[in-house]
């Protein structure tokens, strides 16, 4: 008889700690750099402006900074321009540069130039598309001066990490046209039950950043009064957005969403295995001891999130932000030998440093060290797992694209942070994670079931990722919800029987759903000798589906499940197709009928948003993504239509991002760059926009 191995839990008193030092400056100057403060108005002048200019000054003064102030927009040419490396618009209002000087402005900041905007610099050239753009919002309206709680929400940007969760000050507060939320990365919002006179809501942004192509733009809100000027906590905030926009820091500026905080002050649902620990103080994690690991113990995660978190190293410390591994007890060494480290220690060997996946492959060096903030400084991580692939973010910029080929380990399992070592000191601060909502690719571990009657997971010597769905009988049945089944010829299942063996059915929908395929699964010799077993499958539905597998047989104990794919011809590859804003092409209402139009909207894994690609054609519910009419003209319509073999359902990626069909010559395009959910997709002239730019699934 097997028997079942319980593992006992561990709890982790987190200690709190007296306050933690401020966050610190990066530990060396910056390489010396110019800066452009433009204040001219056509409406309403600030009295704060003398003093906007004199603080930027003084910054620029202690921190290799050069200041050219004006008024005159003749500054803006394009020889002039490229000798700054960023551009503060100070409280400047209404319509400042005429077309040559809009041309030669955006020419800068597209060519990778950086803005700073500064409170009424959102009251400036309403009839220019491309400042719209550049600002992020236009000014709506403002109650009277008063004081106001701003909370900050990323305290790794090099423009907030100084200030505390909950800023008081005293300001005039701008209401926005729009809220900024979907097109750049918001820093800091209002908090409207704190004064009189907002009308955004709960959503109130008020500091932001994000990227125009090779440039950079941070705003802020703040800045009214002269007062501001003098605050240590608004200089600070200047300085680090001065900064970020000249590129002599960087951040994730990238717009997000969805978000769930796993760690932002509460330990809640935390663990920690092994020596040492963290304290906990102001929204903060500090590592002491180890060699430990605190894990979430809440939640175990599939092979489909993106996981963040910002971190701050001291001199040559180590440590490592761990993906995929069963649940660890108090033995850290779990985490270590079947999941994954992402690593941060910005001074060992290439595959040993910060962000390489711990002695599996090294980052690249190039664009690590382009993106990464100096000990003392903070730095945000992205790890994005999608099936076995890992690709990790380091403020906002790609540095590592791994797919795991080991048996022995597998993508879904609890996500955890490590405590290395007594000398080596490492902070963390908001964790958070998003489930893609996709549906899971690759394979599946069977014992990561949805729901499932009469089986449990069992602990197996062997077993990928440590474990196997076991227990077994005749009617047992597993559930997994969102499996991606579209294109699927045959499933293959990894197995394990010392008993009398039996089936396996696939089903889609229920217990009782049509069967697509069944397996036999024999004696395979012990319960510790494994093998595979396959079967072909029909009727396999388009897409994503929610997959149970029932099992039968005579007599008990009938064999246990290590894991499972869904088989496709190569070359296919399915999933979401992740355009502007980080929203995905969709069928618009799921329609299935010729015609039906193509869209942009918010991901949300259904079907409608589940593409194959095959070869030139991506394909969705069971059609084919189509030019109507084979047209070639810019605007024609992007639809849904039965797959024919034409020129005009052909789509090739470009090096560049876009897709390009061959045929017209032209680019699918978000019609307007109109981030909004149900923008229509259009065919357009290729322009290397971030209209045109297309992630396709791996």
């Amino acid at each position: 008889m097997r028997i079942r191995s319980i593992s006992a839990a561990v709890t982790l008193a987190v200690v709190v700690a007296a306050v933690l030092p401020a966050a610190a400056p990066a530990s060396a100057a910056d390489a010396p750099y110019d800066v452009l403060v433009f204040s001219k108005t056509a409406g309403f002048r600030h009295d704060s402006i003398p003093a906007g200019i004199q603080a930027v000054r003084d910054l620029g003064a202690a921190n290799s900074f050069t200041v050219t102030a004006t008024e005159d927009a003749n500054a803006f040419t394009t020889a002039n321009l490229a000798q700054y490396e960023a551009v503060v618009f100070m409280s400047t209002t209404g319509d400042v540069l005429n077309d040559t000087q809009q041309a030669a402005f955006e020419s800068y900041i597209r060519g990778g130039g950086g803005y700073v905007g500064v409170h009424a610099a959102a009251d400036t050239e309403y009839s220019w598309p491309f400042y719209g753009t550049l600002v992020g919002a236009w000014f709506a309206s403002h109650p009277a001066i008063q004081q106001v709680n701003s909370r900050t929400e990323d305290r790794a940007n090099p423009a907030t990490s100084h200030l505390p969760q909950t800023w008081t000050r005293t300001d005039e507060l701008y209401n926005y046209q729009t809220n900024p939320r979907s097109t750049a990365h918001v820093l800091a919002t209002l908090d409207e039950s704190s004064y009189s006179g907002g009308t955004m809501g709960a959503d109130h942004p008020i500091t932001w950043c994000k990227t125009i192509d090779s440039g950079r733009s941070f705003y802020t809100g703040f800045g009214h009064t002269q007062e501001s000027y003098a605050d240590a906590n608004f200089r600070g905030e200047l300085l680090g957005g001065i900064r970020y926009a000249a590129k002599r820091a960087q951040a994730d500026c990238r717009p997000e969403t969805g978000y769930t905080a796993l760690y932002n002050g509460a330990t809640t649902g935390w663990s920690q295995a092994g020596p040492g620990g963290f304290t906990n103080s102001d929204a903060t994690l500090s590592s002491t001891g180890g060699l430990g690991l605190f894990w979430y113990s809440a939640k175990q995660y599939g092979t489909s999130y993106s996981l963040k978190t910002d971190f701050r190293i001291t001199g040559d410390s180590n440590s490592g932000v761990y993906v995929g591994f069963p649940n660890p007890g108090n033995d850290p060494n779990i985490a270590i030998n079947q999941g994954y480290e992402i690593q941060i220690d910005a001074t060992d060997t290439p595959d040993h440093t910060t962000g390489a996946i711990y002695n599996f492959q090294s980052a690249n060096i190039a664009a690590r060290d382009a993106a990464l903030n100096p000990p003392g400084a903070w730095n945000t991580y992205e790890i994005l797992v999608e099936g076995q692939r890992i690709r990790v973010y380091l403020n906002g910029s790609l540095i590592n694209d791994f797919t795991n080929t080991d048996p022995a380990r597998n993508l879904d399992g609890y996500v955890g942070i490590q405590n290395h070592g007594s000398g080596d000191q490492v902070s963390f601060r908001n964790v958070r994670i998003k489930e893609l909502g996709g549906a899971v690719t690759g394979t599946v571990q069977a014992e990561s079931f949805s729901s499932a009657s009469g089986v449990q997971p069992f602990s197996k010597p062997g077993a990928n990722n440590g474990q196997t769905l076991g227990y077994i009988e005749p009617g047992d049945w597993a559930a997994y919800n969102s499996i991606d089944v579209g294109g699927a010829t045959s499933f293959r299942a990894r197995v394990v029987s010392g008993g009398p063996g039996g089936q396996i059915q696939v089903r889609t929908g229920s217990t009782t759903g049509p069967i697509l395929g069944t397996m036999t699964v024999p004696n395979t010799g012990s319960w510790e000798t494994f093998a595979d077993v396959s079967a072909p499958l029909t009727g396999v539905p388009a897409g994503s589906a929610n997959v149970y597998l029932t099992f039968t047989g005579t007599g008990t104990g009938l064999f246990d499940v290590d894991d499972f794919t869904f088989v496709k011809p190569t070359g296919t590859r399915t999933g979401p197709v992740k355009g502007l804003a980080g929203k995905c092409l969709d069928v618009r209402a799921s329609g299935t009928a010729d015609g039906t139009q193509i869209q942009l909207y918010t991901c949300n894994g259904s079907s409608a948003q589940s593409w194959t690609v095959n070869g030139q054609t991506l394909r969705a519910l069971g059609k084919c993504l189509d030019i109507s009419g084979g047209g070639t003209g810019d605007g024609t319509k992007i639809q849904l239509w039965t797959c024919n073999g034409t020129g005009a359902q052909n789509w090739a990626a470009q090096a560049d991002g876009s897709l390009r069909n061959p045929q017209s010559g032209k680019c699918l395009d978000v019609a307007g760059g109109n981030s909004a959910d149900s923008t229509v997709v259009q065919l357009y002239t290729c322009n290397g926009s971030a209209a045109q730019k297309w992630t396709l699934p791996a």
